[in-house]
């Protein structure tokens, strides 16, 4: 059988770790989701969205291309600080900070032309830690039987958070069933780019949403995080869709509120909106009563998630 892309399972999100027999625990890695799929003697590497990405990591490719034919793993691809901690912003400039990149395997789809997702995921498991050989730039990840203890780990080295997933779950392709659910330590989320306010580097702040439905919802004003160079190249990459239209339904905003991030009718005139095709990775304290980020920072744009699928988590 052909080894072709399957569309990833989703985690869903929760604001606590569940516990208890048949729940195993895995740090969340702060990456792109990678499908990689052997077939035909060749090693492809896409996106969560199906994009092929294949070019973009020749290092891992090559260790990767040890897989047996017809074979699909599930995993995340990640660019590690000195330290050894995954960093989304080292991953987005990875080319230039010469980071290390490596590939976390955490399933296995498919196992020489046969599909195996109807198998429990402790069995998948097993099966993965037989066919994939790890080597400087791919690795396995480590799942834990104790979530306190992960949770200690994943505070102290600054990690993104946990992805806990029952033991006994089967692999269901596209869906959100909530046998993996996925917990911030340190939020950090997609959201939506609907525009921007200009500066003399071209902008000065990204703003930023979520859909609800088929609604667009203004999340937060986003200014810290960037240099004056990546405003640049943010610059250059947004200004296309510019709109007339404000694509969210919930401005303007009556006041700036507490936090002074309300865009209120006034504000409205100083935006230039854009139309909602693209998405940044945003790191902030927390989510407000009314929807709204606190202490919101830009930490890379992401071109392997679809706006329509950017929801609030958490």
């Amino acid at each position: 059988m052909k080894a072709l892309f399957i569309e990833p399972m989703e985690s869903r999100a929760a604001d606590t770790i569940p516990v208890g027999t048949g729940w195993s625990y895995e740090v969340k890695l702060d990456g792109y989701r990678s499908e990689a799929i052997r077939h035909g003697n060749k090693t492809y590497i896409y996106s969560r969205n199906g994009n092929d990405l294949t070019r973009d990591f020749p290092e891992v490719v090559e260790e990767l291309d040890q897989l047996p034919d017809g074979t699909i793993i599930d995993g995340e691809m990640a660019a590690l600080d000195p330290q050894g901690r995954p960093r989304f912003n080292l991953m987005q400039n990875r080319k230039s900070a010469k980071a290390h990149v490596v590939y976390f395997a955490f399933d296995i789809l498919m196992h020489k032309g046969k599909y195996v997702t109807k198998l429990p995921l402790s069995e998948r498991r097993e099966l993965l830690r037989a066919t994939v050989r790890p080597g400087r730039h791919v690795s396995i990840s480590e799942w834990a039987a104790s979530a306190d203890n992960l949770l200690r780990f994943v505070h102290e080295h600054q990690l993104e958070g946990i992805v806990a997933k029952r033991t006994d779950s089967i692999y269901q392709p596209g869906k959100r069933t909530g046998s993996w659910v996925k917990v911030q330590v340190h939020r950090a989320q997609e959201f939506v780019i609907g525009g921007y306010t200009p500066s003399h580097l071209g902008l000065d702040a990204l703003i930023v949403g979520f859909y609800r439905g088929k609604d667009l919802m203004f999340a937060a004003r986003v200014r810290a995080g960037f240099t004056p160079h990546s405003r640049r190249t943010v610059f250059n990459k947004i200004q296309h869709l510019q709109t007339a239209n404000c694509p969210f339904v919930n401005l303007p905003d009556k006041s700036v509120g507490q936090w002074g991030q309300g865009i209120t009718a006034e504000k409205m005139k100083e935006c230039i909106w854009l139309k909602p095709q693209m998405v940044a990775q945003i790191a902030f304290a927390e989510w407000t009563p009314g929807d709204r980020l606190r202490q919101a920072s830009f930490a890379g744009l992401r071109d392997d998630k679809d706006p329509k699928k950017v929801v609030k988590e958490g």
